[in-house]
């Protein structure tokens, strides 16, 4: 572990739990070890495995209720550009917010879930603009690593202390919490 020069990790969107380990995990190396992290978009990391030529790639995965975690990026030959912030959103309204972002231009589509875009209208109208779709692996670490070595490059690594989770959604123990609510520690 001391010859480690950079730790990558997908700081989220994803489970709650999952992202929690994964950067508890990191943040304890790191500090360790005295390197650096560098923060990466689970999102973008998908996104990456989808560049096809098109200007724009989109990505997505499952967020369980109903909803996906979403991105939208644009193709430059440095690699990729957000064009607006992740969103956790229902599955026909994120199709129709990247029409909408990439303002018509054919759309290069990745995720690790499939099911959760396909059954929908919005999706069959996109048929029309021939464009592909890329199911790929869920294994992301080689994306992660890629992306994590460019960010480095350009400075842009926080130490264990900075690193944060790229929750997008609430977790259910907030969305559940009530004002007022005593503890079981303060119950005692």
């Amino acid at each position: 572990m001391p010859d480690v020069d950079l730790f990558a990790v997908a700081a989220g969107p994803g489970s709650f739990t999952g992202v929690r380990v994964g950067l508890t995990t990191v943040k304890a190396w790191a500090e360790v070890y005295g390197k650096p992290i560098a923060a990466v978009s689970r999102l973008e990391a998908i996104a990456l495995q989808a560049m096809e030529g098109t200007k724009y790639a989109a990505a997505w995965a499952d967020a369980r209720r109903g909803q996906v975690f979403g991105a939208l990026y644009q193709c430059g030959d440095d690699g990729l550009h957000r064009i607006a912030d992740e969103m956790v959103i229902a599955p026909a309204r994120f199709i129709e917010t990247v029409a909408e972002l990439s303002a018509g231009q054919r759309i290069s589509w990745a995720t690790t879930d499939p099911a959760c875009l396909l059954d929908t209208d919005e999706w069959c109208a996109r048929e029309k603009f021939n464009e592909a779709l890329e199911v790929v692996s869920p294994h992301l670490a080689q994306a992660i690593a890629r992306i994590g070595v460019k960010q480095w490059k350009k400075g842009q690594v926080v130490d264990a202390l900075a690193l944060d989770a790229n929750y997008v959604r609430r977790s259910d123990a907030e969305l559940l919490w009530k004002p007022g609510a005593k503890s079981a520690a303060q119950t005692k």
